[in-house]
């Protein structure tokens, strides 16, 4: 067992080409497990990722700010408070509005 005291301290800038903008990112549960991964990831004035799927589902849990969480057929707003669910495959892209900021934990299962 492990308990992880989580700040906005642990934050690193993430300049993977995944990302448009300013993204600041934290793992909280990484390598170490057989079966999930949590990881928080901020992003700054309308940054976003790209469109783009894993191989397993995915969960996102809103902690900060107005963003967006989209597919290639729809787009929602997302708030504080708010979860989405991405199943495995699908072709997905999320981060915050413009002139905002949005934080998301993310559960994802192993894989990519």
């Amino acid at each position: 067992m492990r308990v992880i005291k989580v700040t906005s301290g642990g934050r690193t800038p993430d300049t993977t080409d995944i990302f448009l903008g300013r993204v600041e990112t934290q793992s909280a549960v990484g390598d170490e497990a057989r079966d999930l991964r949590l990881t928080e990831v901020t992003f700054h004035d309308g940054a976003r990722n790209r469109l783009h799927s894993h191989t397993t589902d995915q969960i996102l849990l809103i902690t900060a700010g107005l963003g967006v969480v989209a597919t290639e057929r729809e787009e929602r707003e997302v708030a504080v408070g708010d979860i989405a669910f991405i199943p495995a495959g699908e072709r997905h892209w999320h981060g915050a509005r413009p002139g905002q900021d949005m934080t998301h934990w993310a559960i994802t299962g192993v894989g990519k």
